[in-house]
This record gives C-alpha cells, structure tokens and sequence, in this order.
C-alpha cells in the first residue's frame, strides 16, 4: 500500500475518450442519527432520544483498516467518509467526468429488529438521500434502503418512492436472514419489476449468521474475503428458486461481490443441474444462460492477477459483455492507480459498455 500523504484520487483515464461514464457504487453514509432527524416523526425522535441511539454502523469496513476509506474523504469538519456532497462532486463526479453516479447507502437497517423502527429508519434514510444528495445534483440517483426482514413493509416502501426519478434501485444486503431466493422476498421483488427498478445486493448486512459456511471467523481479513462466498450463494439461491422465472424483467446487481469467480461458479451450477434439474423444474435452461440474461456486477473491488491477459480472459470467460458495470466503490480504497480501475487491454467496444452502455441499459436513466 502506498503512502497514504501521497496518495490521491485517481483521475479519469485519457484512453476513456469522451464516454457516457456511469459510476454504479459511490458509497454515501448517514454520520450519525442526528442527520436523520428532520425525517422521523415525532414519535420515533422521541425514541431515539429516550433509548440513546447515537448511531447504526455498518462493520464492514473498520475504521482502522486501510481499505476502508481513501485518503481525503473524510470531511474536513467531521463525519465519516462519504458523507460530503461538496467532497464526493470534487473526487467522483468532476475529478472522473461522470455522466450519473448511483449512491449506495449501507446503513444497517438489518440489525433493527423492530419492524416498525425498521421502517421508519429506512424511509428517513430515503428522504435524506432525496433532499440532500438527489435535489442539488442532479447527476445523482439513489438506491431505495428497505427493512428487508419484513417484506411487505419493504414493498410498500419501494411503492412509496417509486415514481421519484431519482430512485433508480432497490438495496438489499447479501448477508440476510435467509437465501434471497426463498419465497419471503418475492414481494421484493415483485415491486421492483413493477416500477422497472433494479435490485442491488450490497457487501453488508447484519443478520446474525455467521459469515463463513462454517461458522464465526478470528480476522477481518478471514470476514472480508469470505464475502464472495456470501454472493456465490445468493446467486444459486435466486436462480434454484424460480426468482428470474416468476419474474422475468428482474435485474439484480451484486455490489463490491468482485466478479472473477463467477464464470467457475457457472461452469459448476451449469454441470451439477444437468443431473439435477428435475428437482428444480422451473430452471428450464442452463443457469448461466439465466445469470447472463438477468445478473450484473459492480467492477470493484477488482481481483487482478498480476498480467492484464489473465483479466482479460476472465472477462471474456463471463461470455457475455453486457456483465459488468464501472464503479469507483468511493469512499472505499481500492486502487491505488488509475492501472487499477479496468485492465489495459480490453477491445474498445466491451470497455465502452463497461463505462456506460450496460449502467444505461440496467438502470432506468
């Protein structure tokens, strides 16, 4: 890692050309409950008070770690790092001359476990990102944060906001309390084919489930790099269970999953339901097929080898170019070159959908 005093954020390649770039993760935190306040009602700012909720942390990217925030992106006067508007047009929107930016806001409304409280956290939430980041620019769009362990109130939600045309994505963390395939969830996403949104599954949740297949692990590192296994079963889990069958014009896209073990993934799935499909009738072609139609990835964290060819040939393995998305993942740290961001090498007209074709394509600009 480099020196962090001399680091700063990368600028926009000059082989970019002049693309219609579309960032698809920029990262935006609420600083603490506070913020939220003019957006609750009375009711529940008397709660907050009474109980001395100062915060509701995501843990997925520690303080102390130094992915967890680039260097500067932390506001001079206080607060956490994606949580200035004036910082985020300077090092993401001007600095990478992006035509849209789609936020992202972890905040845990996972590990509320009052549904009512859930709700209203989240709708604070949605209109805070509305009137604080969606009005005064306008090449913002947000993702909508639901109370996902009550379905039916996340619904309802997503029927709230949906004619805002600044809301272009349903957010749901691949931590939950179950695969996010099971019948639960349909309203979900049932909504969310309803309005022609996109689903985003997000590195985050708090569901109290261990992190790893088998069981609680000693180390961040362990916690951060098991997380492709948490997106690796969610994508099995939505295609076992009929979720692209029952409703065909869903789109999903996975948020900081990486993307490099997904075509080993499809080649294993495709081969193991050849001499299962039976079990799962409504899975009437092979799963690639479905993940490939259906399935986006966000391009960081990006798993590079160490020669440009080997990325080249994952991405061509993915055998479809309309994959993958362009994101910065700001305020995260990590790329310390503009090297980092897309591998050299890529045929023009795939690193131009990387860019900005497949983001126009998935989101309802």
């Amino acid at each position: 890692m480099v020196d962090t005093r001399e680091t700063t954020y990368p600028g926009r390649l000059p082989r970019w050309g002049n693309a219609d770039l579309v960032d698809c993760d920029v990262q935006v935190a609420v600083g603490s409950v506070d913020v939220l306040a003019p957006y609750l009602d009375q009711r529940w700012r008397d709660y907050l008070s009474e109980s001395g909720v100062r915060a509701i942390d995501p843990h997925q990217y520690p303080k102390g770690a130094p992915i967890s925030a680039l260097p500067g992106s932390a506001p001079a006067t206080g607060g956490p790092p994606g949580s200035d508007l004036g910082l985020l047009r300077a090092q993401v929107l001007d600095r990478w001359q992006a035509r849209y930016a789609v936020l992202n806001c972890g905040f845990e409304i996972s590990a509320i476990h009052n549904d009512d409280w859930a709700l209203a956290m989240a709708r604070a939430v949605n209109d805070w990102q509305a009137a604080e980041w969606l009005a005064p620019e306008p090449r913002l769009r947000a993702s909508i944060v639901i109370p996902a362990q009550n379905p039916e109130l996340a619904a309802a939600e997503i029927d709230r906001l949906a004619e805002h045309p600044g809301f272009v994505q349903v957010l749901l963390p691949v931590r939950a309390e179950a695969p996010l395939g099971k019948r639960r969830y349909w309203p979900i996403y049932a909504a969310a084919e309803r309005h022609g949104l996109a689903v985003g599954i997000y590195a985050g949740g708090a569901s109290g489930n261990p992190p790893t297949p088998v069981g609680w692990p000693s180390y961040y590192l362990e916690d951060y790099v098991c997380l492709s296994q948490a997106f690796q079963a969610q994508v099995v889990s939505l295609v076992s269970e009929g979720v692209f069958t029952k409703f065909p014009a869903l789109r999903v896209v996975l948020i900081e999953s990486g993307f490099t073990w997904l075509p080993a993934l499809m080649w294993r799935f495709d081969k193991n339901w050849k001499g299962l499909r039976r079990e799962v009738p409504w899975v009437d072609r092979p799963p690639s097929e479905i993940i490939r139609h259906h399935l986006r990835l966000t391009t960081q964290p990006l798993d590079e080898p160490g020669e440009p060819r080997q990325l080249i040939e994952t991405i061509e393995q993915l055998g479809c170019d309309e994959m993958l998305l362009f994101a910065t993942d700001f305020p995260h740290w990590q790329f310390d070159t503009e090297e980092g961001v897309l591998p050299s090498g890529l045929r023009p007209e795939v690193e131009h959908r990387i860019l900005a074709t497949n983001a126009l394509e998935t989101y309802r600009f």
